[in-house]
C-alpha cells in the first residue's frame, strides 16, 4: 500500500502537474489513512464503503473541524479514482460516499482604512521595513496567493509596464496588473534594500529575501503579517490570504466584473469567486442599516 500511494503522490506531481503544496496536502491526508488501516491489520484498500464510513467518523470523533474532513474526503476521492483507472481496484467505494457539507464561511476582509493602517506599518528607514513594505504592496496589488509571492522571480517583474507574472495552482501561469504605488515599493526595495540582503548568488533571482540572503518563506510572511497587525491594533483574524480576499472585495465594491476578479485570481471556477459577492452584499446591507432613515 506504501509504494502504491507513492506511485500515486508522483503521478500527481510528474503526470498532472500540481503544485507541490497540493501534493503535499494530499500525501498527508492519505498517509494518516494508510495509518489507520495499517492499525485495523488490513493489507490493501478496501473496496467497501462502510470502512472508509468508518474512518471518517473516526476523524469526526477525533474533533477533526468540517474542512479537515472535507480535504479528506476530496483526497480519497481522488486516489480511489485514480485505483481504479489503473485497474488496481474492481469498485471505487467514494461513489457513494457523500462529502460533509461546507458550512457558510465568509473570509475575512479588512477595509480599505484597515489596509493603509497595514501598509503604513513598516519602518521604512530599514531594509527589512522597506522590504516589508513592498511585500505588503504587492499583495494588496494583485491578490497573490503567498506561495505565488514567496517564489516571485526578478524576471517575472516588469514594471515599466506596470505588470508581473506568476504561475499559481495547476502551473498555470497568469499576467497581473501592479498599481503604481506598488511599482514606486518594489523599485525602492530594489534600489536599497534588496542589495543590502544578498549574501549569496545562490537566490540572486528571487525577489524578496530575508536578512540571511535566502527566499521568504510563507511562515515568515504569516509572522510578518501578525506583527503588523498587532502593532496597529487591528482586532479582526488577519492572515496572509486576508490582503487576497480585500483585493478581491474592495474591486467588486467598486465595480469590477466578476470574471475579471476570477482571472485576476487565479480561480478555476468561478463559484469560487463568488464568495466575495456574499461579503460585498453584507457590507453594503450594513451601509443601507446605517444610513436609511427608515431602516
Amino acid at each position: 500500500m506504501t509504494n502504491l500511494l507513492a506511485d500515486y503522490l508522483r503521478s500527481l506531481r510528474i503526470e498532472q502537474g500540481l503544485a507541490e503544496n497540493s501534493i503535499l496536502s494530499y500525501g498527508r491526508d492519505l498517509r494518516q489513512y494508510l495509518a489507520w488501516l495499517t492499525a485495523q491489520q488490513l493489507t490493501a484498500f478496501p473496496e467497501d464503503p462502510a470502512v472508509i464510513s468508518d474512518y471518517l467518523h473516526v476523524l469526526q470523533l477525533q474533533g477533526k473541524g468540517q474542512s479537515s474532513r472535507m480535504r479528506a474526503v476530496s483526497s480519497l476521492r481522488q486516489f480511489y479514482r485514480w485505483l481504479r483507472q489503473c485497474e488496481l481496484i474492481q469498485h471505487d467505494p467514494m461513489t457513494t460516499i457523500p462529502s460533509p457539507k461546507r458550512g457558510q464561511h465568509l473570509p475575512v476582509a479588512l477595509s480599505v482604512a484597515e489596509v493603509d493602517q497595514l501598509l503604513a506599518a513598516p519602518n521604512l528607514a530599514t531594509p527589512l521595513g522597506l522590504r516589508d513594505r513592498a511585500i505588503l504592496e504587492v499583495m494588496y496589488a494583485t491578490g497573490l496567493r503567498v506561495s505565488e509571492l514567496v517564489h516571485l522571480q526578478l524576471a517575472e517583474l516588469h514594471l515599466d509596464l506596470g505588470l508581473l507574472q506568476t504561475v499559481g495552482k495547476g502551473n498555470k501561469e497568469r499576467l497581473l496588473p501592479i498599481g503604481d504605488v506598488a511599482v514606486k515599493y518594489v523599485r525602492l526595495y530594489l534600489d536599497e534594500s534588496r542589495p543590502k540582503l544578498i549574501k549569496t548568488d545562490h537566490f540572486v533571482g528571487t525577489l524578496f529575501l530575508n536578512f540571511r540572503g535566502q527566499p521568504m518563506t510563507r511562515q515568515a510572511i504569516w509572522k510578518l503579517i501578525k506583527k503588523y497587525i498587532a502593532q496597529v491594533g487591528i482586532k479582526k483574524d488577519v492572515t496572509p490570504h486576508t490582503l487576497r480576499h480585500s483585493f478581491a472585495t474592495h474591486l467588486l465594491e467598486n465595480g469590477a466584473d466578476l470574471r475579471v476578479v476570477q482571472e485576476l485570481l487565479g480561480h478555476a471556477d468561478i463559484s469560487t469567486t463568488q464568495i466575495y459577492t456574499h461579503i460585498t452584499q453584507k457590507r453594503l446591507l450594513q451601509v443601507y442599516e446605517r444610513a436609511h432613515p427608515r431602516d
